[in-house]
């Protein structure tokens, strides 16, 4: 006979259903005919029947998996209210340097790196290189089991990086025969095609001991281009940064770039550019006035989604030794490709001669006399001087080299892991041993980039004098240094449209190429049991050790290293620590079968881990279960984590990035009296901007070309998180009317002192020109006018990892889910709640709250339903997600001169749905819609917190992609 908890047998139930997303209970395991089987779940390491999680545990099951028509994992998890928004996705990591295409997770919005991911209670190796987030790409959904999301510290029980909680992925065990699954799928707009196959496959032994299971998976996901959706198909900005207007914020503006194909020239008072024909016309970048806009549409090359190719192949058995030892082993090999794709590289003369801030010469010194580039139009010869000094008449340009064609990132990305180990039993204790060894590797190759050191000798031409015309005069250009000649120099020409030649292209072009390795190693072993039978029943306790080494590289190709192909400048970042850990649990009933106490018991844990980086630290948890009968249990749990810095926190070298700041100085005039506008004065480039504009004036380009560098910290000391929940699980099984029902409301509070943080750069602006003159070392101000851009604008804006004032969120979690007959068939439903009260981040240990609460990624309202229907062969399934209305960020309005909150996005709800039909016993055909209704993405524009360069909203948010159908046909053999 098989014995479970009431609440558990619930819970079972609507795993069945294939509703269990958001549920807040433990999965129960059945047990053998001749006795209550012992289960582990998330959050402890004490086995102990039909165990119940005393943190808030939510758990999707396979059925959930499959009923979504997830290709990933994340597709899933996204959905879920818990999740925040992840730093790396298909939509949002088009841009990225690195790990374009990984798939990350963001409990609570505290940060991927502090969301612990474990594959069967054990780490897994990181797909992002310097930090600890798992790439969920490499997790085969097929081969899931079920899902455990633990919310609320747990770094007593699995060590570092479980601040926010864990995502236990539990992959199916013991299975026999063949399971597949195969389906295509596109958009209502021809594209994100989208084809997957898998094949699961087990056998066992004759007396069913012994087990082996493979899995083979295939997935393809296409690209989706910013140019075929209307929000994102133009170049735009929004108008409100201009007018400080809120009700501008959502009108778009266009906002094409100043760097184009056929060229901006700039003399000394004078700039042009070129039409279609070869002729000399006016710049006007966006049109107006009775002109054609001259700039450039990005749009049209950006990527919304990223091509994604994925194989994968995982493996796992267990050897019984005897009755009372079993050896396993897992073995997962994942094998991706993702190609990113932006416009076409802009370059600006600055970045070929940055000592003179981009003023290049039109003439060369030979013999002491200065010849004329004959590749210059006299046009604009004749309207330039000499401006730095050097003899020579100066000019800059800005291009957008289309020759060179798209920047492309082509990625390739291996996953390969291994885990083995012994487990067994010793009278009445447990033991589990292991070792794992996980290596991830990236080859990166990427397009679209120039060679600076060679394009400043292809700038640099004068005539060729061996090659004289009838009327004495030269016909062509050379490159002026010889040596340059000797290694393949060809003058470059910029005037015009497609005037670059082959043989210049050639020369001047740098593709680039990327490395990335990670490496982990694991230790560990447990040993668990029950002694001093108490009244109430045994001490149940765990203890065990955990030894594990982290390494990784980075490591571009030298010109990016050097900063000399025109794009980020990119050190290498090599690293690596480790670490040894001693943890004991115990759990101890305090009252069983009484009075208003039907169980009682304490859980408590402690964990010692010593780093080589950091050193000592310290986690523990303790919590309560109390049921004053069966039909209700509270449920509370005080822990303190810890997080020690990843490797790149400790040992990024300056790494080239280009963010999204608001000067506070624009529109700075010499009498104003704003709250920067002393300190912006006092900054002699920017009252040089007033002197010369009357205030502070920006070119569209001073607002495009903002860069920075990020830098790591080798003294970083460890964060802490302290987090409390406190809970209700109510299965009120005595009452006939609610039998079917059951509900679970959890409040959790989780504050994480010195959390490490990149400093921010707009506090660092809004600082420094506020009075504090120790954070304006970190900018760094144009000092001359040149070309497009002002003297006074923003150059560089840096920042490094630091232990920051901290952060904390706080809200409450409600789920309720119940599961009848109705009608014909079976109807399950689900609801999953969450209202977050509280979010905010300390820049500093002095520095004032930021609220997030509210915001764009951080909706007071989140909620996810679950319905699904089966009669007979007939099916359906509906999911609706909830994400409520949301502000811009408080820092932007209030640099706009706007109070906080005065800017809203409206709520939007998206709704998927799968129709299944069995064709036969074992085999159904399935049918999905995701965004059915074609919900629009909310109108996070460029120029506005929270955009997504490429979809003209936030990707992490909201759907970017819109309605989507797949079919499919999957079954066992």
């Amino acid at each position: 006979m098989i014995k479970e908890t009431t609440l558990s047998r619930s819970v079972r139930m609507i795993c069945v259903g294939g509703l269990a997303l958001g549920l807040q209970a433990a999965h129960a395991q059945e047990a053998a005919a001749d006795g209550i089987q012992k289960v582990q779940i998330t959050g402890s390491r004490i086995s102990a029947p039909g165990a119940e999680s005393p943190s808030p545990l939510q758990i999707l099951s396979s059925a959930d998996i499959a009923a979504s028509g997830a290709t990933t994992l994340q597709d899933l998890l996204q959905k879920n209210p818990t999740m925040g928004t992840p730093t790396l996705s298909r939509t949002n990591s088009n841009f990225v340097t690195s790990s374009a295409g990984v798939s990350t997770v963001n409990l609570r919005n505290l940060g991927d790196s502090r969301t612990l991911v474990l594959v069967n209670g054990r780490r897994f190796v990181s797909g992002v290189p310097g930090d600890t987030a798992v790439d969920l790409n490499t997790i085969p959904t097929d081969f899931i089991e079920r899902v455990e999301l633990l919310t609320g510290g747990a770094s007593a029980t699995y060590g570092s990086d479980a601040v926010a909680g864990v995502v236990n992925i539990i992959l199916k065990r013991n299975f026999n025969g063949l399971l597949f699954d195969a389906s295509t799928g596109r958009s209502s707009e021809g594209d994100d095609f989208k084809k997957k196959l898998s094949l699961t496959f087990g056998t066992s032994s004759a007396d069913g001991a012994s087990n082996v299971m493979g899995h083979f998976g295939y997935s393809k996901q296409g690209a989706v281009f910013s140019r075929d959706r209307a929000i994102s198909a133009n170049d735009q900005t929004s108008k409100l940064p201009k007018t400080k207007l809120a009700s501008d914020a959502f009108i778009p503006v266009p906002n094409l770039s100043s760097f184009a194909p056929q060229g901006h020239f700039t003399g000394d008072d004078d700039d042009f550019t070129y039409d279609r024909a070869g002729n000399i016309i006016p710049w006007n970048v966006n049109g107006g006035n009775g002109q054609a806009a001259t700039g450039f549409n990005r749009s049209a090359f950006r990527t919304i989604a990223i091509p994604t190719e994925r194989f994968l192949f995982a493996t796992s058995g267990n050897y019984a030794i005897n009755d009372k030892v079993s050896a396993f082993f897992e073995g997962n090999f994942a094998s991706s490709k993702t190609r990113t794709n932006t416009e076409p590289f802009g370059l600006g003369s600055d970045d070929i001669y940055k000592a003179s801030e981009g003023l290049v010469p039109a003439e060369t010194m030979v013999n002491g006399k200065a010849v004329r580039n004959p590749l210059v139009p006299q046009y604009l010869y004749d309207r330039i001087t000499d401006k730095d000094g050097d003899g020579l008449r100066d000019y800059s340009f800005t291009r957008r080299m289309s020759e060179v064609g798209s920047r492309t990132q082509t990625a390739d990305r291996d996953t390969f892991r291994l885990a083995t180990g012994l487990k067994g039993s010793v009278g009445d204790w447990n033991y589990d041993t292991y070792i794992a060894y996980g290596k991830t590797k990236e080859a990166q190759n990427s397009s679209g980039q120039v060679n600076v050191l060679n394009f400043r000798n292809a700038l640099e031409a004068i005539p060729d004098v061996n090659d004289v015309n009838r009327n004495g005069s030269t016909t062509d250009a050379i490159c002026a240094d010889a040596n340059a000649r000797a290694l393949g120099c060809v003058p470059i020409n910029l005037f015009g449209y497609n005037t670059v030649s082959p043989e210049a292209l050639k020369y001047v072009i740098a593709p680039g190429s990327l490395t990335t390795s990670i490496t982990q190693k694991l230790a560990g072993g447990s040993i668990s049991g029950e002694y001093f039978d108490l009244p109430a029943g045994k001490i149940g306790w765990a203890a065990g050790f955990e030894w594990r080494d982290e390494q990784s590289s980075a490591v571009p190709d030298p010109l990016t290293q050097a900063g000399l192909n025109a794009g980020n400048a990119l050190p290498p970042t090599e690293g690596g620590y480790h670490v040894r850990e001693f943890f004991i649990e115990t759990r101890v009933p305090l009252l069983k079968d009484q009075p208003f106490a039907k169980s009682l018991a304490f859980n408590g844990a402690f964990r010692n881990g010593h780093y080589s980086t950091v050193g000592n630290t310290n986690s523990w948890n303790a919590g309560l279960e109390w049921a004053p009968t069966s039909d209700i249990k509270f449920r509370a749990t005080r822990a303190t984590s810890t997080r020690a810095p990843n490797i790149n926190e400790l040992y990024t070298a300056p790494s080239q990035t280009f963010p999204d700041v608001s000067d506070p100085c624009e529109g700075v005039t010499a009498t104003s009296t704003g709250k920067y506008d002393a300190g912006c004065r006092a900054n002699p480039y920017v009252s040089a901007n007033i002197a010369a504009n009357g205030k502070v004036v920006l070119t569209q380009p001073d607002l495009q070309g903002v860069s920075g560098y990020d830098s790591g910290n080798s003294r970083l000391k460890a964060e802490q998180g302290r987090s409390t929940t406190v809970g209700v699980v109510l299965t009120p099984r005595s009452i006939p009317m609610l039998s079917k029902f059951t509900f679970t409301a959890d409040y959790f509070n989780i504050k994480i002192s010195d959390a490490i943080l990149l400093s921010d750069r707009q506090y660092t602006l809004n600082q420094c020109y506020s009075g504090d003159a120790a954070y304006c070392k970190y900018i760094t101000r144009r000092t001359a006018t040149v070309g497009d851009s002002s003297v006074g604008a923003l150059k560089y804006v840096d920042s490094l990892y630091l232990n920051s004032g901290g952060k904390a969120t706080e809200g409450v979690d409600i789920t309720a889910s119940w599961s009848d007959y109705v009608g014909p068939g079976r109807l399950s439903a689900n609801i999953a709640y969450t209202y977050l009260k509280d979010f905010w981040e300390r820049p500093q240990p002095d520095a004032d709250r930021d609220y997030n609460v509210g915001e764009v990624g951080f909706a007071r309202n989140k909620a996810v339903i679950n319905l699904a229907y089966k009669w007979n062969k007939f099916g359906a399934h509906m999911t609706t997600s909830y994400t409520g209305s949301s502000a811009l960020s408080d820092q932007f309005l209030l640099t706009n001169k706007l109070q906080p909150g005065s800017v809203k996005v409206g709520s939007k709800t998206y709704n998927d749905f799968q129709f299944t039909y069995d064709v036969a016993k074992k085999i159904e055909l399935y049918l999905g819609i995701d965004n059915a209704f074609n919900a629009k993405p909310a109108p996070i524009i460029s120029g506005l917190p929270g955009n997504t360069t490429g979809t003209e909203t936030n990707a992490s948010v909201y759907d970017p992609i819109g309605r989507r159908f797949y079919l499919g046909v999957r079954g066992t053999l």
